[in-house]
């Protein structure tokens, strides 16, 4: 990966960490080891689940950032002329919902019943995945949109295509490996676990309101044509830091260590299935 690919990659790690979009991943890591407290089962289920529960959580990224793209190659100068007034609307729904919440309100995807079954946690998931993108866009969509999706005015639809398809996977497999870290230490986070999860509502309550206001606040400035100030000032100097150090590391190294720690999931998981099987068979 090298350029526009490269650098479509790390806003894409960027992504799930940045102002707006780190709201929700606390909210999805504690729903992950709460699903895991309520259920007594071994390494290998445990690191399958992760798998399931970040594979779904994924698809809904990707298929935020395809709509995107496509809207965008469709209506790439409207949507970049008009990109500081959706960031101002994900803002202002972000603090509604957050508000809502706080009185009591508690959305589905993001707080999916522990007690369902499979195909319906995977749903929830890939609803949480879809609402996680529009939150972190609300920070990024001028990046998005001049960089990452500019690339098909540079390229051609292909190459534009490609950058927005590494932006969802570099999201993606940044929440992939640290889900299965957890799942692969969930013995010394389980206790954690069981006593976090009532807080869960009133943090998550409390993020997206904060995450909200900022954004309402960032992008209000950015239509009315004020200065930034120092809170916004301090956030941009913050995520300018963060993706300068993603650079550092290089698009290779980050790619490499993610995909190494999702790729040990898989072939625990593998072969340990493959060993029940043939356990029964002799049976």
């Amino acid at each position: 990966m090298e350029g526009d690919f490269a650098y479509s990659f790390i806003l894409g790690v960027l992504a799930a960490v940045n102002p707006c979009g780190f709201v929700l991943l606390p909210t999805y890591l504690l729903y992950f080891l709460g699903l895991e407290s309520h259920r007594e089962s071994t390494q290998t289920a445990s690191l399958r689940r992760a798998l399931t529960v970040s594979a779904a959580v994924s698809g809904g990224f990707i298929a935020v950032f395809l709509v995107v793209g496509i809207i965008t190659r469709l209506f790439t100068t409207v949507l970049s002329d008009n990109a500081k007034y959706v960031g101002l609307l994900v803002g202002v729904v972000l603090t509604v919902m957050g508000v809502a919440m706080l009185t009591g309100w508690k959305p589905t995807f993001l707080r999916p019943s522990i007690t369902a079954d499979r195909d319906t946690t995977v749903r929830a998931m890939f609803v949480y995945g879809i609402a996680y993108a529009v939150a972190s866009i609300g920070c990024t969509i001028g990046l998005l949109t001049t960089v990452v999706l500019g690339s098909v005015g540079r390229h051609g639809f292909a190459s534009g295509v490609a950058s927005i398809v590494l932006y969802g996977l570099g999201m993606a497999l940044f929440v992939t490996a640290l889900t299965v870290t957890l799942a692969s230490a969930q013995r010394g986070l389980l206790t954690f676990a069981r006593n976090s999860m009532r807080h869960v509502d009133r943090v998550s309550s409390v993020f997206i309101t904060l995450a909200g206001l900022y954004l309402t606040w960032y992008w209000y400035g950015a239509v009315t044509e004020r200065a930034a100030g120092s809170i916004t000032g301090t956030v941009d100097d913050w995520q300018s830091s963060v993706t300068s150090f993603l650079q550092d590391q290089g698009a290779w190294r980050l790619a490499s260590v993610f995909t190494l720690i999702v790729v040990i999931a898989l072939v625990t998981v593998r072969v340990a299935t493959s060993s029940t099987n043939r356990d029964r068979e002799r049976i």
